[in-house]
């Protein structure tokens, strides 16, 4: 998820591939540099099974995704959150839906670089999300810190780090019931506070209380019925609700028209010069 060469995001991927001990081979995709172009909500990839009509990168990262044993997701902080490849190829990621028989369960780990320290805003919860819409398990998801390329190994704390996420890959899946912190559904150390003692996990959406035990705030999250990010079986029931969108459409296609045709006059749109030379053609 970075377009800096030999960057830290580089450095600490091909860090925690030395600590790796199972033989393998690492295959590297820079997210940047990658011809990966916006969704165009067409919804193609879910009815036809030939996926998406754009011709560009999705299809070759999605064939590398299906073939590996596992994954690393790294990428640096740009203004509080993740570059923004990293977010574009998730956007196509209704393509994950009909590749789930062989991308579920799949190990991965995640790790979020920093220039300043408690600067890193979401970053990591943009790959961790990243992460499990893919199907994946996430073993491990730790922050590093370091701006200039190469500084984030000035600190040798961070090698033990890029050794504890690679000793996590193929290790067992960590337990999170009962750490206080966690999402005891998927992990997750990020929530939303929804009133005085009501939560909800940003990673896995379920929802959970807040409480104070021995002088200390405690979580308590309950994973969200067939969610389509803790279960295969809830994946594949999502795919389906999505599929039963084109029915519902088709049955409220004239209610849906006049609503929107309401607003088709407001305002004037700013017109840039690419899109409309694309609408042109």
């Amino acid at each position: 998820g970075s377009p800096r060469r030999l960057g830290n995001s580089e450095l600490m991927a091909k860090e925690i591939s030395r600590h790796v001990v199972e033989s393998h081979t690492l295959q590297l995709i820079r997210l940047p540099a990658m011809d990966i172009r916006p969704c165009r909500a067409c919804y193609t990839c879910i009815f036809d099974e030939r996926g998406c009509p754009q011709e560009d990168d999705f299809g070759k990262i999605l064939s590398a995704l299906v073939e590996a044993d596992a994954f690393i997701l790294s990428a640096p902080t740009y203004l509080l959150s993740a570059n923004a490849s990293v977010k574009t190829l998730l956007d196509r990621g209704l393509a994950f839906y009909s590749r789930f028989d062989r991308l579920w369960g799949k190990p991965a780990v995640a790790v979020t670089v920093a220039g300043i320290e408690g600067m890193e805003g979401y970053t990591k919860l943009c790959l961790d999300s990243a992460l499990r819409a893919m199907g994946a398990v996430l073993k491990g998801s730790e922050v590093v810190y370091g701006a200039l390329p190469g500084e984030v190994f000035m600190n040798e704390k961070n090698r033990q780090v890029a050794k504890t996420l690679a000793e996590a890959l193929f290790g067992p899946t960590p337990d999170w019931q009962g750490v206080p912190w966690r999402c005891n559904a998927c992990g997750g150390d990020t929530f939303r506070f929804l009133g005085p003692d009501e939560v909800r996990c940003m990673t896995c959406s379920s929802p959970g209380k807040a409480f104070v035990s021995d002088g200390r705030l405690s979580l308590s999250v309950e994973a969200a019925e067939n969610h389509f990010l803790l279960s295969l079986e809830g994946a594949l029931h999502h795919w389906d609700w999505l599929k039963g969108m084109k029915k519902r459409f088709l049955e409220k296609k004239d209610e849906l028209k006049i609503i929107c045709l309401d607003y088709r006059k407001d305002g004037d749109w700013l017109k840039g010069r690419q899109k409309e030379e694309a609408n042109q053609q």
